[in-house]
Parts: structure tokens; C-alpha cells; sequence
């Protein structure tokens, strides 16, 4: 892939920019089989799973700068002056069509970009994520109040020339620190929710919940899980940092009882409202550190894990060791948290393991591996 913002180091986000997708594809899957081999041999490595190059994320994170007349959309510089990448060629082409209206709204509804140097400003950011039906999902994050009144005025005139945009939303950060958004979210359209349509499965996605950027590869990932999940054929099932539901979501069949845990209740809602449209009746879902309710419940036959990169933690890896669990799928966006965490679970022995190129163009990969008790 060729990027002008990159070969004028306007951005250098992606860092394996320039290098021919299958040498970035190889030496990702080399990572993985270090990382995995050093706490044991895995008997088996399935074909990676492979992206499109570009055009695959589904969800732009576009920090504001510049001015009200002349705003920009995409990263800071060192300085943090804003730097333009609007036309970034890693977004799905339904996102990327969309980005010049947003940035003329900023102008219309006269919103003051962030200016992180001197703290002074509203609109920090706008993220728009882009679904497989080509609906979106627009949140402005804003540091207060002050420019709401605007947004809500000038709202009919963009949902009348983006008719697509099915949910917006203010995000309030009134914090300076560097996080992407505050807790507070103002729903500003009749929906709530933005349809994911994967696989067979749709996930109803609220303005905070978390979904994979990459949708064709979380599709992918999905599916393996489900294979593995009908090969095993367990009773019970738990899926621990569930987000929205997806693997619970998939794995769920007749006769199993799945249980989804997530710390997040603005994902639980979202996972329920998912599973009632499914009529998966024998799946539920608790809002809950994971870690707590697994050192506090019985294990099921099988339990999938998707934690964030700090990877499960001593103590639910510990738990995990001790428990009845038979089976573990582990899907980790860390091979090297993923490693540590399979070597305090020795008794759960990796069967097999696959990585998924859920970001090409960058280092980062996903791997998830099968693993059964001795």
C-alpha cells in the first residue's frame, strides 16, 4: 500500500507502511510462534487469516485541530498542531466518503477545536464507525456543554445529506488527559444502537461499546471460535471480557448454556439486546470484573477469553489453572501477554493457534489458540 501522508512523514502511525504485505504477513506469524514456542510447542498452526491491505477499518478515531473556518481531522503533530487525514486510505470507503461533511459541520455548527497546548477550545474529537449495512454511528467528544445547543441545531441539515448516519452523539471530556472519552454520552438521534452485521450473527453496538476495527477479520475470528466450540461440543460455556457479546454470540446452540461477563454495562446492554433479537434463550450475560466472578463461580467446560493487552492477570490465570475448565480459546491482541498467561496455565495445554491480520500496515496482530486440559 502507498500512503502520501506517510512518504511525507506527515504520519507515521503505520509503521510497516511500504512493505509488501506478504514479508509484513510472515514476520508476524514468525512473532507468533516465538512468543508461543518459549512456554511450549503448539501442535498445530492454522493458515493465517489474511486483510485487505486497505480499506479495512471500520472506525475512524479522528483527533480535531486547526481552526472553527479551517479544521483538521486526524493525529497532532509534536507540537500539537493538527495534522490532516481525512483521506487516509486504511478506512472503509463508506467512513472515508463521509469525512469532508464532517469537517465542514465542525465549521457550520461553529465548533472550537482542542487546543491541547493551551487547554483552550471545545470539539477534541470525532469518531465515526461505519457498519457492514453502510449505516454510521457519529460521536462528537466535547470538553463541556458550551457548543452543544449548536450541534443539535445544525444536526437536521447533516442527518438530511448523510441519511446513513443512524446514531449521533456528544461525548463529554471535560478532563485534559489523554484519553479518547468521558463517561457521560448525550444521545442525540431516535437510535440508540448501530446494527454489526457479522457473520450470521448482528451485534447492537452503543456509542461506548468496543467492536474489532477490522471487520472481515473479527468475522474470521469469530468463525474459528465456532469451529473449535462445535468440534469440543461443550454443555457450558463462559465468555469472559465479552464486550458485546460476539463469541458468546456465536458459540451459542442448543442444549449450551453460554455466559458472557464484561466489566463494561454499556457493552452487557448492548450484548443482551443482541442476544433477545437472536432468541439465543440460553444465553446470558453479567455485568462484572471478569476475574471476580470466575474466582467466585463454578468454571464452565469451556471458557473463551478476550482480555485487554495486559493480558488475564496472575490471579483468573491462576484461577483458571485450578478450575474444572476442560477447554480454553484465548483470542489476545498481545502475544506476549497471551505467552505469559498460557505458561501460568500449564495444566491447559495449546492445541492450536492461528493469527489474525486484524491491522495490517502495523506490528499488531491477533492470535488465538485452543488449548486443553492434560
Amino acid at each position: 500500500m502507498q500512503c502520501d501522508y506517510f512518504d511525507a512523514s506527515r504520519c507515521r502511525s503505520c509503521t510497516l507502511m511500504g512493505t509488501a504485505y506478504a514479508e509484513q504477513l510472515a514476520a508476524k506469524v514468525i512473532r507468533a510462534h516465538q512468543a508461543l514456542t518459549a512456554v511450549g510447542a503448539v501442535p498445530r498452526w492454522l493458515a493465517p487469516q489474511l486483510s485487505p491491505e486497505s480499506g479495512f477499518r471500520n472506525k475512524a478515531k479522528l483527533v480535531v485541530g486547526g481552526s472553527v473556518d479551517s479544521p483538521t481531522l486526524g493525529i497532532l503533530d509534536g507540537q500539537g498542531r493538527g495534522v490532516d487525514l481525512r483521506e487516509c486510505g486504511l478506512h472503509e470507503p463508506g467512513l472515508y466518503a463521509v469525512l469532508p461533511r464532517l469537517a465542514a459541520f465542525i465549521t457550520e455548527a461553529r465548533l472550537t477545536p482542542y487546543d491541547v497546548p493551551r487547554r483552550r477550545g471545545e470539539l477534541k474529537y470525532v469518531i465515526v464507525t461505519h457498519s457492514p449495512d453502510g449505516e454510521l454511528m457519529v460521536r462528537w467528544v466535547l470538553r463541556s456543554r458550551e457548543a452543544l445547543g449548536r450541534i443539535k441545531r445544525s444536526l437536521p441539515q447533516l442527518v438530511s445529506e448523510l441519511p446513513q448516519m443512524a446514531v449521533a452523539s456528544v461525548n463529554l471530556h471535560p478532563e485534559h488527559k489523554a484519553v479518547l472519552e468521558g463517561d457521560t454520552e448525550i444521545v442525540l438521534s431516535q437510535r440508540h444502537t448501530l446494527p454489526m452485521r457479522v457473520n450470521d450473527v448482528t451485534l447492537q453496538l452503543h456509542p461506548q461499546s468496543f467492536f474489532q476495527t477490522n471487520t472481515a477479520v473479527a468475522a474470521s475470528l469469530y468463525r474459528q471460535a465456532r469451529d473449535w466450540t462445535e468440534t469440543l461440543g461443550p454443555q457450558s460455556t463462559w465468555d469472559l471480557y465479552c464486550g458485546v457479546g460476539g463469541f458468546a454470540l456465536h458459540t451459542a446452540a442448543p442444549g449450551r448454556t453460554v455466559l458472557g461477563v464484561e466489566v463494561s454495562a454499556e457493552a452487557i446492554t448492548s450484548a443482551r439486546e443482541s442476544a433477545r433479537e437472536q432468541g439465543a434463550l440460553s444465553v446470558s450475560f453479567h455485568a462484572g470484573d471478569a476475574t471476580a466472578y470466575a474466582q467466585s463461580h463454578p468454571a464452565a467446560e469451556l471458557v473463551i477469553v478476550n482480555p485487554p493487552r495486559r493480558g488475564l492477570g496472575q490471579d483468573l490465570a491462576r484461577t483458571l489453572e485450578k478450575s474444572h475448565a476442560r477447554h480454553l480459546i484465548y483470542s489476545s491482541c498481545n502475544v506476549d501477554s497471551l505467552a505469559r498467561d498460557l505458561a501460568a496455565m500449564p495444566s491447559l495445554t495449546a492445541v492450536e493457534a492461528r493469527v489474525f491480520d486484524m491491522f495490517p500496515q502495523t506490528t499488531h496482530q491477533e492470535v488465538m489458540v485452543l488449548a486443553s486440559r492434560r
